[in-house]
């Protein structure tokens, strides 16, 4: 019987975040609480207003990430969170704002 914890299993993050979210210090508390989950990757904005969230690390840290993007405790407002989670990529050894 397989008793392994299958929610620490390496994850990927890719997260579009919709609303006000550009100019409020969204990157920036994006990277502290992704920083203080351990995970790595980058928040970058777009031209058309929303920021991309890319975090990798364990999936039970990029479920909190989730949950914490979508919480209304972030900077700025939070109309829609799109999201995708697949395997690991790796290339990354923080967690940069573009």
């Amino acid at each position: 019987m397989d008793t392994a914890d299958t929610t620490d299993l390496p994850a990927r993050l890719t997260a579009w975040v919709h609303g006000h979210v550009q100019g409020v210090g969204f990157r920036w508390s994006t990277r502290k609480k992704a920083l203080e989950l351990g995970l790595v990757g980058f928040a970058s904005n777009y031209p058309d207003g929303r920021v991309l969230v890319v975090a990798e690390g364990p999936e039970t840290a990029t479920d909190r990430l989730l949950a914490w993007l979508k919480s209304g405790d972030t900077p700025g407002r939070v109309d829609t969170v799109v999201h995708d989670v697949t395997g690991p990529r790796g290339g990354y050894s923080g967690f940069d704002t573009r």
